[in-house]
């Protein structure tokens, strides 16, 4: 099973820069796809059902902003979109689709980067996320959460560490909070249990030439439960074509859908 996750940057800019056309030549079973900006009226063509998948979407509601997807080969036995709280769900932030004992989430965290009031907004989503991934660490089913986290975990996860302590995506409570995850919840960084090694980023900002220079975070993961998360046998980071400010996550599992 290969699952891929990447932050689109706006799907229609992503398909006008090859995405769809890539992602024919990947032979992925799940794609996970964040920042849609885009409406369901929007979502047509190539972009609603590409190759042989089919799409799943949570749009925001306001134009231009936000919104998750996820496409899939298979048919799932069930879809939830959103968390059931208002004021996420309106930024269309969470999609899950449940295959038998396996379920497979594309979730995109709020971004703190704009301002205090957006930073509030994350604190909220983590607030009220953290115990509804308790209960999804504890239901019994495999659990694989793939998107945009908006955090780097560790020094190793961005290039320039130091001068970024006091910046949204490695602030202390946030890189606290998700060492909670894996620490008290038990769920597994799936691609840091196979490539420990640096400079293993998937965003890159627009502005001197950090893609260039390298000058990257790791905030993109799929983050599972342990027994799921055993079952990965290679990771890698696509960085040869660019379709957004992003690169495609792509993890292989040793499962069958």
């Amino acid at each position: 099973m290969r699952i891929i996750t990447l932050n689109l940057n706006g799907v229609r800019s992503a398909a006008s820069k090859g995405f769809f056309q890539w992602l024919k030549m990947q032979d992925a079973d799940l794609v996970c796809v964040q920042e849609l900006k885009a409406q369901t009226s929007d979502i047509t063509g190539e972009i609603l059902a590409p190759d042989s998948y089919h799409g799943y979407f949570h749009c925001a509601e306001k134009r231009g902003y936000s919104g998750v997807g996820i496409y899939s080969r298979h048919e799932p036995d069930n879809v939830i979109e959103g968390l059931g709280i208002p004021e996420i769900d309106a930024e269309g932030r969470f999609l899950r689709l449940d295959f038998g004992h396996l379920s497979v989430i594309s979730i995109y965290f709020p971004s703190g980067s704009s301002g205090e009031h957006r930073q509030a907004a994350k604190f909220f989503f983590m607030e009220r996320f953290f115990p509804m991934l308790k209960k999804l660490a504890d239901c019994g089913s495999e659990i694989i959460l793939c998107g945009d986290w908006n955090i780097a975990h560790k020094e190793i996860d961005l290039k320039n560490w130091r001068s970024n302590q006091k910046n949204s995506g490695f602030l202390p409570e946030e890189r606290t909070w998700l060492t909670g995850v894996f620490q008290e919840l038990g769920f597994v960084d799936v691609f840091r249990q196979i490539n420990v090694e640096p400079e293993q980023y998937t965003w890159w900002s627009n502005r001197g030439q950090a893609w260039a220079k390298n000058v990257g975070w790791r905030i993109d993961y799929q983050i599972a439960t342990p027994g799921i998360a055993a079952k990965a046998n290679a990771v890698s980071i696509y960085k040869t074509e660019r379709f957004s400010d992003h690169s495609p996550l792509i993890i292989d599992y040793d499962y069958n859908l």
